[in-house]
């Protein structure tokens, strides 16, 4: 076999021809995947509402990875957009509900409203990310992101003093769902089954836009400055100006999400612009992997599950800053492409495995994952002593 056919692409690429030849074609694994989305809104409530957070922190992540994961920006501010999503719903269904009522009638009020102050929060995040894009692409690296965390605590702070009474200082604004008569139907639209069909509509429709915009002709551009600037600029590539409609289509995603988290929130909190917001999005993009579409999505699941997991013991949870730190630095060390990544290299080792067992049969195979074990855990070993070496030598040469 040569070395190109080894390769993790050829083997990923022989798995999806395989996996056609077996009847396992991507159109299956989604509808699979649809169908199971659609049966965890038949579960316990709280699993529900759970996973419907989950959708929103993904969806959330998966619009920031569009700057920094595609484009090579990190930004420490995108709350402030999840923040204006969120305002922009909230202050439009506690002050003009009536007067939608007064126009449709007060069945459909509730969901007119409802879609009516999304449209509003949407067009808020973009008319903030138009200045505050433009200004902040005109920086790189580390001051792109100090601009950005800048803009974050600015938004912060101007809701939190309540401007003209909009915001409601740091008690946040509410959002309560009506109950909706639609058809000779009734249903409650904060109902957390009916939300949660409802974001499932709308992460799964926003997720679809991104995928096709990073694998677009506009995607390639972006992995183009993602991977040297300066080669895009020679090429022709007006890099200032493809960053700043990468800003704006990020914060219009993240729009969205900040749209939903209020409906299922039944709150805009001032901090949902907190730059504790934005590390979420980070973290979990971290964690899953930020060079792969998916990354973000199974980051989000991870954090927020982990999470879960870490509060339903009191002695873990007033420590859980603490495993959270731990599974960021093992992440960093040993998983630089994220949990994906590590699929990948695990499902390329599998298939490894599989070709020895087949040609040379289950001795050899075993003997090959031995081996392969021996030779990680040595590597990982080499690793932590030439940290500490280096260590020791850095405090020698300050003594």
């Amino acid at each position: 076999m040569s070395t190109q056919d080894s390769s993790i692409g050829a083997r990923i690429g022989t798995f999806g021809r395989e996996a056609v030849q077996n009847g396992w074609t991507r159109e299956r694994f989604t509808l699979l995947g649809l169908i199971g989305m659609v049966l965890v809104g038949l579960g316990p409530s709280f699993q529900v509402y759970l996973f419907t957070e989950f959708l929103i922190i993904a969806l959330f992540a998966l619009a920031f990875n569009l700057l920094y994961g595609y484009t090579g920006l990190l930004s420490f501010g995108h709350a402030l957009f999840f923040a204006g999503g969120s305002y922009g719903l909230a202050i439009v269904m506690r002050d003009l509900q009536p007067l939608v009522a007064d126009a449709v009638g007060s069945g459909v009020a509730p969901l007119v409203t409802f879609v009516v102050g999304g449209i509003v929060g949407v067009l808020l995040v973009v008319l903030i990310a138009i200045p505050v894009g433009w200004l902040s692409v005109r920086l790189e690296e580390i001051y792109f992101a100090l601009i950005t965390l800048a803009f974050g605590m600015l938004g912060f702070s101007l809701i939190v003093q309540n401007p003209g009474g909009l915001t409601n200082g740091t008690d946040g604004v509410l959002v309560l769902l009506g109950l909706v008569e639609l058809g000779g139907m009734e249903f409650r639209l904060g109902d957390r089954r009916v939300y949660y069909y409802l974001t499932l509509a709308v992460v799964l429709a926003s997720t679809y836009a991104l995928w096709r915009i990073v694998n677009s002709p506009f995607g390639t551009i972006c992995k183009s400055i993602r991977e040297s600037p300066d080669r895009a600029a020679a090429l022709g590539v007006d890099v200032r100006h493809h960053r700043w409609m990468t800003f704006i289509l990020s914060a219009f995603f993240v729009g969205v999400a900040g749209v939903l988290i209020a409906g299922l929130a039944s709150v805009a909190s001032p901090y949902h612009s907190h730059w504790t917001q934005s590390a979420t999005a980070v973290v979990a993009t971290v964690i899953g992997g930020a060079t792969f579409f998916a990354g973000p999505i199974v980051g989000a699941f991870i954090y927020l599950y982990v999470r879960w997991g870490i509060s339903r013991f009191p002695a873990l949870e007033a420590h859980w800053e603490f495993f959270f730190g731990v599974m960021l630095i093992v992440t960093v060390l040993y998983f630089k492409q994220g949990a994906v990544g590590g699929l990948v290299m695990l499902h390329a080792w599998l298939l490894e495995v599989q070709a020895v067992y087949e040609r040379d049969g289950a001795g050899a195979a075993a003997s090959f994952v031995s081996e392969s074990v021996s030779n990680k855990l040595r590597s990982v070993g080499d690793r932590l002593t030439s940290t500490g070496q280096g260590d020791a030598a850095d405090g020698g040469g300050k003594q």
